[in-house]
């Protein structure tokens, strides 16, 4: 049986393209991540930090930062000292929502706030305890907040004074 030498040469042209073909996709692959970085790198490019309180006292929960299409552009919970940092906020004008500790949509497992025993700590390893003050429920909800901000590229710091 006679071979056709055009259909080998195809074949070798094909076979030689294929090992190739891998390299520019090697490359596409690598430029991608260079673009986008690795994890653990120097990290958020924003973020808004800063301190929440009432009438003095630190606050428990979760800081929501709402964007101008009602989605939710960051959150981040409140530490036992008040403090709260948002990473990576998508930059613009944001209503900001202070859930307090049970509170819908305040996290999995957060139970309904309780006092801790009397005499006892109040440590963040007694779920369902309070670390601080329950923010008023107008702070919870996105119609009744009046807490806004403009969110600025780069990282900035803004406290969240509460009024009762």
């Amino acid at each position: 049986m006679q071979q056709n030498p055009a259909f080998l040469g195809t074949l070798r042209c094909w076979r030689g393209s294929q090992k190739l073909g891998i390299a520019p996709l090697a490359l596409a692959v690598l430029g991608l991540v260079m673009e986008t970085g690795c994890p653990g790198g120097d990290g958020a490019k924003n973020s808004v930090s800063g301190k929440v309180t009432l009438n003095g006292k630190p606050v428990a929960g979760t800081v929501v930062f709402i964007g101008a299409d009602n989605s939710e552009v960051g959150t981040s919970p409140i530490g036992p000292e008040g403090n709260y940092t948002i990473v990576n906020p998508t930059p613009g004008p944001v209503k900001i929502l202070v859930k307090g500790k049970g509170a819908a949509g305040s996290g999995p497992g957060v139970g309904p706030v309780i006092a801790p025993p009397k005499g006892g700590p109040t440590t963040p390893d007694m779920p369902g305890t309070t670390q601080g003050e329950n923010p008023p429920p107008k702070y919870g909800n996105a119609a009744s907040t009046p807490l806004t901000y403009e969110v600025k590229p780069g990282k900035q710091t803004y406290d969240i004074p509460l009024n009762p």
